[in-house]
């Protein structure tokens, strides 16, 4: 199926003239780190940001917040327009550990047609995506069709701690239409995907501590509790063997999918002996009967992300620990929220394990967008245009992002359109993107504009 909109075939004819210099932009982009939970280059990059942002014309700002600042800008204001919030994020994750790095993760290298560097995937090259496609449309035909605002983030990788009273106090600058995220990879297939939602997540710790100190396991074993058997127990109690989280009360404010969401992940493509043998799995997890997507999309989880106490060195030690940590994060589906969870958390704790303190680590809520939103039809259609094939459509995805900032507080529907390769190994050694992914992005990107310009206009 083949689709385009009046004038994009130029823009596509622009991009195509501009592979390479696209190509040495995102190596240049690269080439220059942005650690948020290092606070390495941030500035720098924000104010690079502010120069590609300003060099298209649009009205542009690294905005402080409590933390890394939000770089906005605005192009357009015309009513009869319909106006597209681009969000992303231009802050990386730490490269540790270098010594697994087949080459420097800030010295972008090509390989095989993939470029190799922190942050190429998530989020750098995305968003350059978006950058360079809103350029091509200026410099085909000198104005955007759709109202744009971009919005570029530098705490992602630290959980967006500040996103949320960003929006808030911005809400008149963030007015928009619709906002669309380029996030995340490809299905496993290579084929394209327009996400409707994410679970959120909320992250805590459980310390349990029996005793000033750790003590002998011969003189004092059988008379002094062992704090890593008090958390042990405590985590049986809030999760079955069959994969059924106990919590009570946890369940309760779930919206369960539609039908058509339900209909959705049924249809979705899964080469299941490949996707389990390139993690090495032998088995999935319980409960053993639910369907594959409805694990990612529809179902809240239970994670214990970390088990620390007691000796863990070479050799053994005989040795009854007195402190014991469990890290642990719970995801969540709609409508379920960080405090609400935190709340059956605390309470079951304390019917089970009185004693057991439970320090909550931060969170993020669920986000979910209609199916049938009137503007999906427009990222269809867009994604048809660039490459040629249709999306596939995922009700929800099961990692998080803060889209929830604009459905919940803004109100208006959010989708994430990825760029990525499915193996772009982000937040690992040897990120990368393959350089046919990113010009695909641009396309898509460039057709985007094209797609809400002409299918959403206002009248």
């Amino acid at each position: 199926m083949s689709m385009t909109f009046p004038g994009l075939g130029a823009v596509f004819d622009h991009i195509e003239a501009q592979r390479e210099a696209h190509l040495a932009r995102l190596l240049e982009y690269v080439r220059h780190p942005s650690i948020s939970a290092q606070n390495k280059g941030i500035a720098e990059v924000a104010r690079m940001l502010v120069g590609m942002l300003t060099d298209l014309g649009m009205e542009v700002e690294a905005v402080k917040t409590r933390g890394h600042p939000m770089v906005l800008g605005r192009h357009g204001d015309d009513p009869a327009k319909p106006t597209l919030l681009l969000y992303g994020h231009y802050d990386v994750q730490p490269p540790e550990p270098l010594e697994l790095w087949h080459s420097p993760p800030f010295e972008p290298t090509i390989r095989d047609g993939r470029i190799y560097a922190r942050g190429v995937g998530d989020n750098k090259g995305q968003h350059l995506a978006q950058i360079l496609a809103i350029e091509a449309h200026l410099a085909v035909h000198g104005e955007l069709p759709c109202n744009l605002i971009f919005l570029l983030e530098g705490e992602e990788e630290v959980g967006s701690p500040h996103i949320a009273e960003f929006v808030q106090a911005h809400a008149d600058r963030l007015k928009a239409d619709l906002v669309v995220t380029a996030d995340g990879p490809l299905h496993d297939s290579g084929l394209p995907i327009i996400t409707f939602g994410v679970r959120g997540m909320v992250s805590f710790d459980l310390i349990a501590r029996t005793a000033d100190r750790d003590a002998h396991s011969g003189n004092y074993g059988g008379v002094m509790p062992n704090a890593i058997w008090k958390l042990v127990h405590l985590l049986a109690t809030m999760k079955t063997p069959e994969g059924l989280i106990t919590i009570e009360g946890l369940h309760d404010p779930i919206i369960p999918p539609t039908e058509q969401e339900r209909q959705a992940a049924a249809i979705l493509p899964l080469d299941l002996p490949a996707y389990m043998a390139e993690l090495g799995l032998k088995e999935l997890d319980e409960p053993k009967n639910r369907p594959f997507y409805d694990r990612l999309m529809f179902h809240p989880t239970l994670t214990i992300n970390g088990l620390h106490g007691g000796y863990g060195g070479e050799g053994s030690k005989s040795v009854l620990p007195c402190e014991a940590i469990a890290k642990c994060d719970i995801r969540l589906v709609d409508a379920m929220t960080p405090a609400q969870v935190l709340e059956k958390v605390s309470a079951h704790v304390a019917r089970h394990a009185p004693d057991v303190e439970v320090v909550p680590r931060g969170g993020m809520l669920p986000s979910r967008t209609a199916m049938d939103s009137e503007y999906a039809r427009a990222l269809r259609e867009a994604v048809v245009a660039a490459r040629g094939v249709e999306p596939l459509l995922f009700p929800c995805v099961g990692g998080s992002l803060p889209d929830y900032v604009f459905t919940r507080i803004l109100g208006i529907p959010a989708f994430v359109l990825p760029y990525a390769n499915a193996d772009e190994a982000n937040h690992a050694p040897n990120e990368n993107l393959r350089i046919e992914c990113f010009h695909d992005g641009i396309r898509t990107g460039a057709a985007l504009l094209s797609s809400v310009g002409n299918r959403c206009a206002k009248v």
